[in-house]
């Protein structure tokens, strides 16, 4: 599980992201990141909707997927930013492992990660 101090949290946060960060699209998610313009750490957050899973167990397990990928990552993440995965349908059918790869190239190819 990723540190509490590396976790985007309250909605008016992800809606920030949303509307103004700049998006990166992957084959099982999309990542959208928004410059903070601070030193501080880097903070990410999972969108999972219903869309993508109705079972709750395998939603969990798609956020638990990419969480851990970002855990192993957040050493060398580059600061200032908060970023959201918002995951596709796609993400459902995937692998733990697979999905952890996918999400480690996501954040190389977003240069979120130094």
């Amino acid at each position: 599980m990723i540190a509490k101090k590396y976790t985007l949290s309250g909605k008016e946060k992800f809606d920030e992201v949303l509307k103004n960060g700049e998006m990166f699209q992957s084959e099982s998610f999309g990542v959208v990141k928004l410059n903070r313009g601070d030193k501080d750490v880097s903070r990410f957050g999972f969108l999972v909707s219903t869309k993508v899973a109705k079972e709750a167990f395998k939603r969990n397990k798609v956020k638990r997927a990419m969480s851990e990928s970002v855990r192993f990552s957040v050493s060398n993440s580059v600061p200032g930013y908060n970023v959201v995965f918002l995951a596709k349908s796609r993400s459902a059918t995937k692998g733990t492992d697979e999905l952890m790869r996918e999400t480690t190239e996501a954040l190389i190819k977003a240069k979120l990660v130094k």
